[in-house]
Order: structure tokens, then C-alpha cells, then sequence
């Protein structure tokens, strides 16, 4: 049986595709389109996942989409109701969406899959919907390492649900209680996103990176007038201070007056104010997240718990559960937002709808994550010589040695090879490395080569085995979802004056032998990397181990601010060329910069991109 999985329409569309309920493919449709968080019909994505499983429309038995349009509507319409006359600009703005097309999304969805060729629109598989949080729930425990976890679904909202806990068991979701719209954590968050001028659905994770350089001055205020919060890790919120329900913002002027001015303009001078809302409200979510975990624990009485929904990609919290929550182990979705949902949605209806089993053998069923496109050696090459580019190609044997000494010797690589990750995060198919032990590496790379602000964290990459040699974590980390302390052995106390700096100034401020990757907390955001799953990248890592005695690079994705990660040669050549990379390796052509013909220098290119 062929599943295909779609979401679409709202933000991150994706495709998802099952062979008798094994994982075929999985792509985001801004890979493809070069539009980043592209919302639209995932046809590219779609076209790729049936081109990776060489079948057509016609080979697919069922079409599965990730929400409930209809339910979605009729919560949108009675939290109109609820707060008339408030937000009646926004309802007259909403309704024509809805009454050309969302209402109709079945049609919508056969008029889009038609449209692909291949099957007349009579004849198109047989088209299913699930719930938003059943798909998400179903994206965290159908692909797990356990036979049976509590589940816990955390985002802005999907038709009514914005937080949910299901138990899993064998090839069974069971739900068991939620909390609904208008109450969310996944808006509180992205309120203050958008309080501090970040972009909403897009920029929390920078929320979430200008946290440590604040302080928690307003974590009492936001309880005593924002969120009501439980024991036991349920809540609600006092919607008088916000705009989501009904308005065209997130905050109101109430809000501002509690925080004592207006939200911070878009690209506007990131102030100490701003980095202590941060905090705060990273420390409220955090706290939140870790009671409704014990209370999880307590009532499913069960030892493993997955993750998913947009907020599950806070990997601070899920830091935080693991070395403070009861579990025994956790899980977490790696496209753990709505692209994910494409995915949650195939593996319900195989699982749920048709009893489909579900092997379990302690290791996850997402193959690293890596279930994208992949580009053989001779189209890249046909690319190069198009473009008149200059490379040499290496065997494996000599590859990872030499891509090691480049990076010893303090270049920045573009590392392009095998298949591309599924979800946010570039884990070594996508990535542009560094090396970790250099203090410069870290504002190079943003000011340089992301073109992004200078206070954003890199992540680093360590081989599996030797993870516990430079961090405070016992176990795998494979997508990049889990923030751990490094070790005491490798930090750099700070001098009584360094002590004394605040926010911004901290930045410098070596913190261990690892400056590049670890925050001004001592923390890093972890991905282990693992032969089994990316060869190439452990063969490279560890070749660098031994060059350098370093287990550990630097991993951001390939790409700049505002363009989705990289999916063609094409992407990271111009990318490489736009940019002050030094070396771009291609599967195994090596290509460095100063060989290259002219690139004009023209940064117009730079508008191509909508700043995230």
C-alpha cells in the first residue's frame, strides 16, 4: 500500500510517501520553490516523493491531508462569535480565504492533484483527512524507538486543540485530554516573538537563541497578568492582553503597557529590554513544559515520552525534560511543525485506519532524517562545466582527509552531499561546517556568510561516540533537538570584569575550547552523528578528530537568511559563490573559492529573500 501525505495551506507544506508503511521520502515544498515556509500545494514535494519511489499518481491507494478544514472553520467562526464586536476586520478579512477556498479544500486538494497528470480527476486515489494533532501526535510516536510512550503535542493551535496527550502503544494512538484554542502556549510564545520583532512561524528560534543573554525579570509579571498557570502544567490565558483571536496582530496596547512600550520594529536595534523579555518568557515555557511532563508521567504511568508540534522544536525545554522530567528517555519529532504533519498523517491512516504494523527495534524509523533528493555525481558535474566551474574529485579515502585539514586551517566549508534532511534542521547533508575551535568562526559565519544577526548560536556536530568527551549528554541527539551543558573540564571560567558584562557584550567572552558552538550559557544545541545513518559526515568528523583531536564541528544550514536550505547543486553553487565560503564540496568534487571564474558581485540578490 502507497500513502501519500500532504500538508499545505497554512505554513510549511510538505509531502510525505509510505511503501506498506515504511518511510519512502519526505521534502518541504520551499526546498523546491526557493520561497521559504511556502504554504502552497506541495506539488514540487509531491512530484519528488512519487519520482523517489518510481510510481505515478495512479500506484498511490490513498491521500492523506493533515487538518480538518471544516472543524477548523467552525472554530474560527465561533471565536468570532465569542468576542464580537471585536475583530469583525479581521473576520471580513478571513472570510474570502475561506469561502473561496479553504472551505473547499477537498476540491481544492483533487483540482491540485490532477493538475500533477498522470490520473483523470475521476479516477484520483481516494482522498482522507485527519486531525491536525492526531497527525502531529502520529509523526511522534508511529516513527519512535518505543512499543509504547506518552505523547505530548505542544503548538500555536490546529482545528480546536492546541496542547494534547495521546498514549501510544503498538500500531495504536489512543487520545487522552487537551487544551484548547484560545489557550496556547505555542501563541504565548510566538506573541512575544512578535513583541520583540521577530516574524511569527518563523522567527521563535531566535526568541529562543536571545534568551541566555538576558535576565528573568519578567517571568512574575507574565504569570500574574498572562497566564494563569496550574500545578499540574495546564493553563490559561488572559486574552484581554492579546490580539490573535480576533485581530490582525498578536499583542494589543494593553500588552504594550504591561511591558512598558511598543513591540520592537523589524530589524531594529535589539536592546537588554528585549533580551530580558526573552528570557522570560523562554524560562515561563520551560516551566510549563516540565509540569505538564511530570503530570504526563504521572497519570499514563509510562517510562518514554515523543514530542512534536512547533513548540517541541524548543530544545532547551526538551534539555530540560530529559535531565529534570521523570522519563526515562524521550523523543522528538524531527520535523516537528506542520511539515511534519505530512509525514503524522500517512503513518495514522497506515497504522490507525489500516491496522498497518509497526515494527520496533530501538531505533527510530527516520533514517536520520534524510529523506530528501539526492544528486549523483554526473549531474552535479554536467552543472559545474555549464557553469565553467573548477573542481577536483576525490575517492572517499581522500575526501574526508582533506576536507579536514581546510577546516583545521580556519575555512568555512559548503558540505553538500547524500539526501537532504526532512524538518528545519541541516544535519550534514545540507550544512556549511566549521571549525569549532576557533574564536572568530562564530561572527564570521553569521556576519559573513548567513548574513544574519551576530547573537545567533551555532550548533555543533560530535561524533556519537564521543559525545560525552565534550558534553553533558548520556545519549544520541541525532537531530539537533536537545541542548546539554558542556563540560566543566572544557570551560573558561570568566574573569570578575567579564562577570560583570551584560547582554550583547557577552558575545566575546570565550566560554570553552569550543567557542563557536557554545552559547553564552555554557550550552550547545547537540547533534550526534552516526556512521549508520551519514557515513560521509562521520568519516569527515572523524578524520578531523584525528587531525585535530576535535570530535566536534560547527553545522549551520546552507543557506542565508531569508532562503530556504539548499536542495540542488545549482542552490549551493550560487550560494557558495554569493557568499565569503571558502571551499564547497559537492559529493566528492572539491571546488575552492579562489579557483573559481568571476562571480559578480552584485547584492541585489540579497532582496530575492524575505528576512525571516
Amino acid at each position: 500500500m502507497i500513502i501519500l501525505g500532504i500538508s499545505a495551506y497554512y505554513h510549511d507544506s510538505a509531502a510525505a510517501l509510505l511503501r506498506d508503511g515504511a518511510i519512502v521520502a519526505a521534502a518541504q515544498e520551499e526546498r523546491f520553490s526557493r520561497r521559504k515556509h511556502d504554504a502552497r500545494f506541495p506539488a514540487h514535494a509531491i512530484r519528488y516523493c512519487l519520482d523517489e519511489a518510481g510510481i505515478g499518481l495512479a500506484d498511490v491507494g490513498r491521500v492523506v491531508f493533515y487538518d480538518k478544514p471544516l472543524v477548523k472553520f467552525e472554530r474560527l467562526l465561533e471565536t468570532y462569535l465569542a468576542f464580537a464586536p471585536r475583530g469583525f476586520r479581521s473576520f471580513v478579512a478571513a472570510m474570502p480565504v475561506w469561502l473561496k477556498e479553504k472551505l473547499y479544500l477537498k476540491s481544492e486538494l483533487r483540482r491540485e492533484l490532477a493538475a500533477l497528470g498522470g490520473v483523470p480527476r475521476g479516477a484520483l486515489p481516494p482522498l482522507m483527512f485527519t486531525e491536525h494533532h492526531q497527525a502531529h501526535a502520529a509523526s511522534a510516536f508511529f516513527p519512535s524507538p518505543f512499543q509504547e510512550a506518552a505523547v505530548l503535542c505542544l503548538d500555536g493551535v490546529g482545528e480546536w486543540a492546541t496542547t494534547s496527550v495521546w498514549r501510544g502503544s503498538g500500531n495504536r494512538l489512543e487520545p487522552v485530554w487537551e487544551i484548547d484554542f484560545p489557550h496556547s502556549l505555542g501563541l504565548l510564545y510566538s506573541a512575544f516573538t512578535y513583541y520583540t520583532g521577530f516574524k511569527v512561524n518563523s522567527g521563535e528560534y531566535k526568541l529562543m537563541g536571545l534568551a541566555p543573554y538576558g535576565e528573568p525579570k519578567y517571568v512574575d509579571r507574565i504569570l500574574e497578568h498572562l497566564i494563569d498557570l496550574k500545578d499540574d502544567g495546564t493553563f490559561r490565558l488572559d486574552m484581554r492582553y492579546f490580539d490573535f483571536a480576533t485581530g490582525l496582530t498578536m499583542t494589543n496596547a494593553r500588552f504594550d503597557a504591561l511591558f512598558g512600550g511598543p513591540p520592537r520594529r523589524a530589524e531594529g536595534a535589539v536592546t537588554q529590554r528585549e533580551m530580558d523579555i526573552a528570557r522570560s518568557i523562554q524560562a515561563v515555557t520551560e516551566e510549563v513544559v516540565l509540569r505538564l511532563a511530570r503530570t504526563v508521567h504521572k497519570e499514563l504511568g509510562v517510562d518514554t515520552l515523543c514530542l512534536a508540534g512547533g513548540v517541541a522544536l524548543n530544545c532547551v525545554a526538551n534539555g530540560r525534560i530529559l535531565r529534570e522530567g521523570p522519563f526515562k528517555d524521550i523523543w522528538i519529532q524531527p520535523a516537528a511543525g506542520d511539515a511534519g504533519g505530512a509525514l503524522g498523517a500517512a503513518l495514522a491512516v497506515w497504522h490507525q485506519y489500516l491496522d498497518g504494523p509497526r515494527p520496533v527495534n530501538g531505533t527510530d524509523r527516520m533514517r536520520g532524517g534524510y529523506l530528501g533528493p539526492r544528486h549523483t555525481a554526473d549531474g552535479i558535474r554536467a552543472y559545474l562545466d555549464g557553469v565553467n566551474a573548477v573542481y577536483t574529485e576525490l575517492p572517499d579515502a581522500e575526501l574526508a582527509p582533506r576536507v579536514a585539514q581546510v577546516l583545521a586551517d580556519g575555512n568555512v566549508v559548503g558540505w553538500f552531499q547524500g539526501r537532504m534532511e526532512f524538518g528545519p534542521r541541516a544535519l550534514g547533508g545540507r550544512s556549511i561546517l566549521g571549525d569549532p575551535r576557533s574564536p572568530r568562526m562564530q561572527s564570521v559565519m553569521n556576519l559573513k556568510i548567513k548574513y544574519r544577526e551576530s547573537f545567533r548560536p551555532f550548533a555543533p556536530s560530535v561524533l556519537a561516540e564521543r559525545v560525552a568527551d565534550c558534553f553533558e549528554l548520556d545519549r544520541p541527539s541525532p537531530y539537533m533537538l536537545i541542548v546539554a551543558p558542556v563540560r566543566e573540564a572544557l570551560r573558561i571560567p570568566m574573569t570578575p570584569a567579564q562577570q560583570g558584562l551584560f547582554g550583547i557584550d557577552r558575545l566575546n567572552v570565550p566560554r570553552s575550547t569550543l567557542p563557536a558552538v557554545t552559547h553564552v550559557d555554557y550550552s550547545a544545541r547537540i547533534q550526534t552523528i552516526h556512521a549508520e545513518t551519514n557515513p560521509r559526515y562521520h568519516a569527515l568528523v572523524s578524520a578531523f578528530d584525528r587531525l585535530t583531536g576535535c570530535p566536534v564541528v560547527v553545522n549551520t544550514s546552507f543557506n542565508v537568511r531569508g532562503e530556504p536550505i539548499v536542495c540542488t547543486p545549482e542552490d549551493a553553487y550560487r550560494c557558495f559563490m554569493r557568499t565569503e565560503m571558502d571551499y564547497l564540496v559537492l559529493e566528492n568534487l572539491v571546488l575552492a573559492k579562489a579557483d573559481q571564474p568571476a562571480w559578480e558581485r552584485d547584492d541585489s540578490w540579497k532582496s530575492e529573500f524575505e528576512l525571516d
